[in-house]
């Protein structure tokens, strides 16, 4: 068993792989050596991706399916399955948040929009389990196997405003210890599966909540950079680390876990 965290020869599946942070997902799977399916709604994304990998000499799979969608999935997989011969890893990074799942200061609470808080919920969270089930098959045949979902600081604070995806991830904590528990109970340790917990990352999604066009702060990125000891965001590469180590030998005895990495957002009083 190699001590070190290295992905040569492990086949990984990310979901959300054509999103910011799954771009930076698969670009450090390949660097540590592993071998790539990029999974997204985003055909022409995804194409690009995987093609840029290849030709720098990577191996990489564009797999087009919509998360919540089991049939696009479950050819996703078998096209992934044909190509590779196997899948060692799945990374459940796809998810986000809308509109329809935000509660401004304003609004009746007693009046909220309840489908779509449901909505941003379910993809959040069932986006995490759906993939899941139908990956999970093919990495039950494997020796040894990772799954590794993406959790968030909204899972651990009440951020406001953002209730959908709160509870979404939340519940995707719950899953990540639950599920562990019960893959050990079945697999013992063949399948692993851990969190990755990022706090505050600029993406396309958060961008315009966090910063201005002039790139300072709004009141909400400047709220977050004062509960952020390190006073920045976070650089989606440095996320790379956490996930490469879960993904990789090195953390076989690590199951039900959630690694965290915020700037030390959730352990700062504010004081």
């Amino acid at each position: 068993m190699s001590a070190h965290a290295d992905l040569t020869g492990k086949v990984v599946v990310v979901t959300g792989g054509t999103g910011i942070l799954g771009h930076a997902f698969i670009k450090g799977i390949v660097e540590a050596g592993g071998t790539v399916g990029i999974l997204g709604r985003n055909a022409a994304v995804a194409e690009e991706r995987a093609a840029a990998i290849n030709a720098a000499g990577g191996s990489a799979l564009a797999l087009v399916a919509d998360v919540m969608d089991e049939h696009q999935l479950t050819e996703a997989r078998d096209k992934a399955m044909a190509h590779f011969g196997k899948i060692d890893g799945l990374v459940n990074a796809a998810g986000g948040n809308m509109p329809q799942g935000v509660v401004q200061p304003g609004d009746d609470i007693f009046k909220m929009n309840i489908e779509g808080l449901r909505h941003v919920m379910d993809l959040n969270l069932w986006g995490t389990i759906i993939p899941t089930q139908i990956f999970g098959e093919a990495l039950a045949q494997n020796e040894h196997a990772s799954i590794v979902n993406i959790s968030s600081m909204n899972s651990k604070r009440a951020i406001t405003k953002v209730l959908g995806y709160n509870m979404g991830k939340a519940g995707v904590d719950c899953y990540n210890q639950w599920f562990a528990v019960e893959l050990a109970r079945r697999f013992g340790d063949r399948i692993r599966m851990n969190a990755l917990t990022p706090g505050f990352f600029l993406t396309e999604q958060n961008r315009a909540l966090l910063t201005n066009p002039d790139g300072t702060f709004t009141e909400r990125g400047a709220a977050v950079i004062h509960q952020t000891p390190f006073k920045r965001f976070g650089h989606p590469d440095e996320l790379i680390g956490g996930l490469v180590f879960l993904l990789s030998d090195a953390s076989r005895f690590v199951t039900g876990s959630q690694l965290v990495v915020d700037g030390g957002f959730s352990i700062f009083g504010g004081v």
